[in-house]
């Protein structure tokens, strides 16, 4: 009952964090799989907190921090801020096409370099440099289009 509830969370999580995430297991193995193997992962600790008989709603909040610890910060919604903030007329037209998800991705993809070369990561998702490097990353790729 508990894994069922967890991976349905966790899918809305990757939905509406990380949409890349959930077009690039589409292309190779499949989103449930993804799934299946995330919360498999974490059984012992749902065992753990199930057998301490810890309230669901701590279980679940703990296991939903496990699973999605390695997709925060998201780098969509990141890019989404940024993208509205700063260049909020092609933010605006895009959404209004229905084509800012797929957009957006497009320019993670640009970003991944920066990225990994900054560390992205939620102790750094407000630097000030990373934010001006990534916005830049953007403008390059706006450019392009």
């Amino acid at each position: 009952m508990m894994k069922t509830e967890l991976k349905e969370k966790l899918h809305s999580y990757i939905v509406e964090n990380n949409p890349e995430l959930v077009l690039n297991l589409q292309g190779s193995l499949s989103v449930t799989k993804y799934l299946e193997e995330k919360v498999s992962a974490i059984q012992p600790m749902l065992d753990s907190l199930e057998a301490a008989s810890k309230p669901s709603y701590i279980i679940e909040e703990l296991c939903m921090n496990e699973l999605t610890k390695d997709l925060r910060p998201s780098k969509f919604n990141y890019i989404k801020e940024i993208l509205e903030a700063e260049f909020e007329e092609i933010f605006n037209k895009r959404r209004d096409s229905g084509v800012l998800t797929y957009e957006i991705v497009n320019m993670i993809t640009a970003c991944n370099p920066v990225f990994e070369e900054m560390g992205f990561s939620e102790d750094r998702a407000e630097d000030r440099k990373l934010r001006y490097a990534v916005t830049g990353t953007i403008q390059e790729y706006l450019e392009k289009k």
